[in-house]
């Protein structure tokens, strides 16, 4: 019940704009330009925003774009050979044909399909008219994208935090494994570390998207800043999650000997407490200095010979894999690059 009310809660501001958009192409398509029925109006509106992760208006335009030419093939058939069944097997071939020639994308062929079955089935007076609601619908959700946009920050945010908390679970089972030299929990962590890619996709996903609605809309351009610097933060984080599954890998093989390792497990707490106060910083930028802080004060420590001694070749390893999680989550922070290995001690 819970993350169905939650996931009514994220889809609001979707379900609001597309609710205004059919509703404003109905209306023009109807009283304005006089169409009795204009249901491809609301069709092609509906179906181009839909309820989907990316809403960048690049893929509206697509999906527009491929239902308008699924419409004028299907409306030249009719024009030239009427109806009926084998006229509907001829232009659902042409549109799908038609439809791959132009885009590589199979969502813009069925797009297309849909809308040319739709003109097929349901007979028009007048030749052309459901093309041109098709257009209204079109144009009106492009418009609909700029002028009333999704909010698409606070999903950018909560991807981003979905990451952090991901992160965040597979470094304390690691650190867990690291404090009882449980290979097996160890094995978990790094489970859990591969796992973290799709989130890092999905964060990219929602950050093209919000950025590209927030070029065009009038109203986001105060998110633009905080738009690049998450981006900025995911680029690092990236990184950050490639290098936690090396590590990963090296705690299992750290704990084949079943020893606890208290000073690894401390040293990957630290980088794990600086990744979730660089977390907060996504709701509160104010976090991110103090984040830069606290991994400064980790990376200036990473010193392999130093903290895992003489002759303890694994430890050293393990240590020296440390070196580059440290780098990244301070580039997460918005050190730059050169800076953040410059606070790492020479080896």
């Amino acid at each position: 019940m819970r993350r169905s009310a939650s996931r009514v809660r994220e889809s609001l501001p979707a379900i609001l704009q597309i609710v205004v958009a059919a509703t404003a192409a109905f209306a023009f398509a109807h009283y304005v330009l006089g169409h009795p029925a204009p249901l491809l109006a609301g069709v092609v509106t509906v179906s181009s925003l839909g309820l989907v992760r990316d809403a960048r208006p690049a893929r509206v335009l697509e999906t527009v774009i491929g239902m308008i030419v699924g419409i004028l093939v299907a409306e030249l058939i009719v024009l030239f050979a009427g109806v009926g069944w084998w006229q509907l097997a001829i232009t659902l071939s042409a549109t799908l044909v038609v439809a791959r020639f132009l885009s590589p994308q199979a969502s813009f062929a069925i797009a297309a399909a849909i809308q040319s079955l739709i003109v097929i089935v349901i007979p028009a007076n007048v030749p052309f008219l459901r093309l041109l609601d098709g257009l209204v619908g079109g144009v009106t959700a492009l418009l609909v994208t700029a002028l009333v946009p999704r909010s698409p920050l606070r999903a950018v945010t909560r991807d981003g935090r979905a990451l952090f908390a991901a992160f965040d679970g597979a470094a304390a089972t690691l650190v867990d494994a690291l404090r009882q030299g449980d290979r097996r929990r160890a094995e978990r962590g790094l489970a859990k570390a591969r796992a973290l890619q799709g989130t890092v996709d999905d964060w990219r996903t929602a950050l093209e998207s919000g950025a590209a609605i927030a070029r065009i809309s009038p109203f986001l351009r105060r998110q633009r800043f905080e738009m690049q610097r998450q981006a900025r933060i995911r680029d690092a984080m990236d990184l950050a999650t490639r290098n936690l599954r090396v590590i990963g890998r090296r705690v299992v093989y750290l704990c084949d000997d079943g020893a606890a390792r208290p000073v690894a497990a401390e040293l990957v707490g630290e980088l794990r407490r600086g990744a979730d106060l660089i977390a907060q910083s996504l709701d509160d930028i104010s976090f991110e200095p103090v984040a830069r802080e606290a991994l400064r004060a980790v990376a200036t420590r990473l010193d392999p010979a130093v903290l895992a001694g003489p002759g303890a070749v694994l430890d050293q390893n393990f240590i020296g894999a440390l070196r580059p999680l440290a780098v990244d989550l301070l580039t997460a922070t918005g050190l730059p690059p050169e800076e953040a290995r410059a606070a790492l001690p020479r080896m």
